[in-house]
């Protein structure tokens, strides 16, 4: 500890430096375009060896903002240790030259360390939210404000590990055979459909270890983009169709017919990662409600829908739904209704600390696009996932430590001035009051 502490009196400074500037946002064109056109290890090291240690202590300065209570927590202040140890470890870098003998590697194969060591943030993170939960209990104010630095804290994450995958991907020897064409994690060709498959195939094997049964999936596609992108105007209708499909393919969009499966410029573990906890959500909610039925388990649905701008998935379930007021609460990091789960490596719990769908928000917010669920309590739940259809629109959306976010954690809450019931909702259903139907 004492360590610790004396590390961070030495390299505050530094973070204190880094943190002035604003990380540069990327768009998935922009990654696409450098891994696929000209990718150079030298130009990526100068970038990252500035743009990590940017990105580390924006978020390093505002984990100081948090209260001391939740600060103290074991499970925090490990991971504190940690982004200290890679902010250092990354300062190393500030002053080598690229053309000098040995740092190429040496700075690949410390991303590499690197991204391992974080590889237990979030549910370390986590664990130390329950401890002081269970400890100090429940307050709004404080919730809120755990509940911005979280979302912020996340992205953070997010965006720290895809700079280094790209880097790692492009010029380390962790390349995926499977996967020949990715330029680093973006999929310049990926089929939605698939990863839709994947990741409902990857959630069913989970659902039956836990319940011995599993709903079915239908899948529809509809692809609008090619209809509407043709009747743009007179000129690009009159251009030859090789040049139109340039055009197309340069802004993103994959030339299909309609009727053909949709495919756009994106990371697949990203859009992996928010349908299988989708997937997850409503199988789980689906045989809870009609494991005793006799009908059998009603199908989740997948609409995958390509436009001009947007990319929309929407998973459709007759799991029962959940009432308006606790839609909130399910993007909560403070609120769950599963039990903690167990630490334990390699566990994939079907249920767990209740972070699924606040990150997978986060991950479909990293590029501009967003998670929304639209429910009807007594029928099921609609969880829809909006992406931008083009890469060049798909901008990084990143979190920055200045005075704004400083006010937010010092600014007291005021006084609703909207009424609010004291209490919990009845139950409409045991109400001597019910309606005759």
């Amino acid at each position: 500890m004492k360590f610790f502490v004396s590390l961070l009196k030495n390299t505050n400074p530094k973070i204190e430096y880094y943190s002035r500037f604003s990380p540069s946002p990327l768009s998935i064109k922009q990654f696409l375009d450098f891994g696929r056109d000209n990718a150079c290890e030298k130009t990526s090291y100068v970038f990252l060896r500035k743009e990590l240690p940017v990105r580390l202590a924006n978020t390093m300065r505002e984990v100081n903002l948090l209260p001391d209570n939740l600060l103290s927590q074991p499970s925090i202040r490990l991971v504190q240790k940690w982004y200290m140890q890679s902010f250092v470890e990354l300062l190393d870098y500030e002053n080598r030259k690229p053309e000098d003998s040995h740092v190429l590697n040496d700075f690949l194969e410390l991303l590499i360390e690197i991204r391992n060591r974080h590889n237990d943030v979030v549910p370390t993170m986590a664990q130390g939210v329950t401890e002081y939960k269970e400890r100090f209990g429940f307050d709004p104010f404080i919730s809120s404000n755990i509940q911005y630095f979280l979302d912020r804290f996340y992205t953070n994450r997010i965006s720290f590990r895809m700079l280094i995958n790209q880097h790692t991907l492009l010029f380390g020897n962790d390349t995926n055979p499977a996967h020949p064409k990715h330029i680093g994690s973006i999929d310049p060709n990926c089929s939605v459909a698939e990863v839709v498959s994947d990741a409902y195939d990857t959630a069913k094997m989970l659902c039956e270890k836990y319940y011995l049964a599993s709903p079915e999936l239908k899948i529809e596609e509809f692809n609008k983009t090619i209809e509407s992108m043709w009747d743009l105007t007179e000129p690009f209708k009159s251009r030859p169709a090789g040049v139109r499909n340039h055009l197309l393919m340069e802004g993103g969009i994959q030339v299909k017919a309609p009727k053909k499966p949709i495919q756009v410029v994106y990371v697949p573990s990203h859009l992996f990662h928010m349908l299988f906890e989708l997937f997850k959500n409503s199988m789980r909610a689906t045989v809870e409600l009609h494991e005793n039925s006799k009908e059998g388990l009603p199908p989740i649905k997948a609409k995958v829908t390509l436009g001009k701008e947007d990319l929309s998935i929407k998973i459709s379930d007759k799991g029962g739904g959940v009432p308006l007021r606790k839609i909130d609460r399910l993007f909560n990091y403070m609120y769950s209704t599963a039990p903690t789960p167990s630490l334990e490596p390699g566990a994939v719990p079907l249920a767990g600390f209740g972070y699924g769908l606040p990150i997978s928000r986060l991950y479909a917010r990293y590029f501009q696009g967003d998670l929304k669920l639209y429910s009807m309590e007594g029928v099921g739940t609609d969880a829809v996932i909006y992406l931008k259809a083009l890469s060049s629109e798909s901008f990084e959306r990143l979190p920055v430590f200045n005075k704004s976010a400083w006010r937010h954690y010092k600014t007291s809450p005021e006084a609703d001035d909207w009424s609010n019931p004291s209490k919990e909702p009845r139950d409409a259903s045991k109400s001597k009051y019910k309606a005759n139907r």
